[in-house]
């Protein structure tokens, strides 16, 4: 999630970094939150929000209570972080709803919930955090879903999904089938762990024009079993992953999507309508297959 260090976040207030940790531990505003080293990370529109009612107020109480009624600037990743750590669902809703005032469902995805539940992901000991966090993600994501108009366009696109819990991966997937969807392709998502002969069952009803592995918990013996499905139908549909979660790298990596939904719907819109695209390479790992356990 973005954010700004104390030093930066104390110069755009004009005051000390003393002074804003005190604020921190008086008003508990601004919040920030830690990242995995335990520095302390500012979100911008909250310091925005805090600057201009400093102006007005010369007051830090007063400027404080300006800044939390008017809802800490535009709608945030921060914002969405508090909610959950609060486990108040119907702030976490709030959050949203005001994002989608003035973002689409993609950028309110990308810029707002997404990196709320990686920030929520990132630190120890907050377990029952993350999973409300994680549940209340995918419900409102399976409800965009089902408002998503029918598809406009006649080409499908099957995504293989290896994640098998609910976390952080899992809503990546979830992310990405909702960026197609509202995109206009008609979608099937399947389990990475179906049978060969029935993925192919799906993969004959749907003829797909393209595949897409996803998910970050694939086995190589998995991902054989899905590929000799794919070739027992005849399929000549190119396959591509997403965020990385092939176990083959190297010379027999698979082109990658991106890490995000709408880099990856871009890619998949122009490899289908066949424009020119530069799918980017797999970045090396230190592990180049993961064995099933």
């Amino acid at each position: 999630m973005s954010g700004i260090r104390t030093h930066a976040a104390a110069e755009l207030l004009g005051v000390s970094p003393n002074t804003l940790r005190s604020w921190e531990r008086r008003f508990t505003y601004p919040r920030p939150r830690r990242t995995a080293g335990g520095h302390r990370q500012y979100d911008l529109a909250e310091l925005e929000a805090l600057r201009r009612a400093l102006l007005e107020t010369h007051n830090i109480s007063s400027a404080i209570e300006v800044a939390r009624r008017r809802g800490e600037g535009p709608s945030s990743a921060n914002r969405l972080l508090d909610a959950f750590d609060r486990f108040d669902e119907v702030a976490a809703d709030r959050v949203l709803e005001e994002s989608l005032a003035v973002r689409s469902v993609e950028r309110t995805v990308e810029e707002v919930l997404l990196p709320a539940v990686e920030a929520a992901d990132d630190r120890p000991s907050r377990e029952p955090e993350l999973e409300l966090a994680c549940r209340w993600a995918t419900g409102w994501l399976h409800a965009q879903r089902r408002i998503v108009p029918p598809a406009g366009r006649p080409e499908s696109v099957v995504i293989f999904d290896a994640s098998d819990r609910l976390d952080l991966e899992a809503l990546h997937v979830q992310a990405l089938e909702l960026a197609l969807r509202r995109a206009g392709f008609p979608t099937l998502l399947l389990s990475f762990g179906l049978a060969a002969d029935r993925a192919a069952r799906a993969i004959r009803a749907i003829s797909p024009n393209a595949f897409v592995f996803c998910g970050g918990d694939a086995t190589l013996e998995v991902v054989g079993r899905l590929m000799y499905a794919v070739k027992q139908v005849g399929s000549s549909a190119p396959v591509l992953e997403y965020r990385e979660s092939m176990p083959v790298k190297g010379e027999r990596s698979v082109p990658t999507l991106g890490t995000v939904p709408t880099e990856a719907v871009e890619r998949v819109r122009e490899l289908i309508d066949g424009e020119r695209i530069e799918l980017a390479p797999a970045r090396p790992r230190a592990a180049t297959v993961r064995s099933q356990a």
